[in-house]
């Protein structure tokens, strides 16, 4: 397994009236945050949150190239980013217990905090396709070229991994230093990842393993 201490190549925040950051994603050019009554629309290059809908967001937030997905308490929500207007919901597979949120293969890929749990459902129905263990509280989740990856926070210790998804098997681990911790995960689909800092206010830029970073 690979090793390895994570690279923080930018900070983002604290923001006004964000007590805490959930899920994260990324939909190409703008990064979307939760935290717990609005999902914010964060400008990388600038560091402003540039947006702000009304919408519940207590945990994980997916983007299938159309629309949001948003995990609040029990429910998954589809939503449509232009208006904030939900447009679909389904039942979350952890009950309210429900972490990260990730989109890929044409299904969600949902993080079962306290189960140590990764599921794929179907996005129509919030039916379970597969379960994947881990052996850590599970947070954010994200894919990236064809790798499945997910954060971890369990005590005073947090972790980027990337897991085989067919077995669960830990291939590569990235560790935050001590105190930095991942809530929300999500890839640019390069050179970074996009992390959630949980009550610290903060999303953190982590370079991706043999990846060059951009300026």
């Amino acid at each position: 397994m690979k090793r390895s201490k994570a690279d923080i190549v930018r900070e983002y925040g604290p923001f006004p009236e964000v007590e805490s950051v959930a899920g994260v994603s990324y939909d190409g050019k703008q990064v979307w945050f939760a935290s717990g009554n609005r999902l914010n629309t964060l400008d990388p290059e600038s560091g402003k949150v540039v947006r702000a809908l009304d919408i519940a967001g207590h945990a994980g937030t997916a983007f299938d190239g159309q629309h949001l997905f948003q995990i609040a308490e029990k429910r998954i929500h589809k939503i449509d980013p232009a208006t904030g207007r939900v447009l679909s919901s389904i039942p979350a597979p952890g009950g309210g217990g429900d972490s990260g949120l990730a989109w890929a293969e044409g299904t969600l890929w949902v993080g079962q905090h306290r189960e140590r749990k990764i599921h794929q459902i179907d996005p129509e129905t919030g039916a379970i396709l597969r379960t994947i263990e881990s052996n850590r509280f599970v947070t954010g989740v994200t894919w990236v070229d064809d790798e499945l990856w997910h954060g971890t926070w369990e005590g005073d210790e947090s972790d980027l991994r990337r897991i085989d998804a067919q077995t669960g098997e830990v291939l590569e681990q990235i560790e935050l230093p001590q105190g930095v911790f991942v809530s929300g995960l999500e890839s640019d689909g390069r050179d970074l990842f996009f992390c959630g800092g949980g009550g610290s206010g903060k999303v953190r830029a982590v370079r991706r393993p043999g990846k060059a970073t951009r300026a």
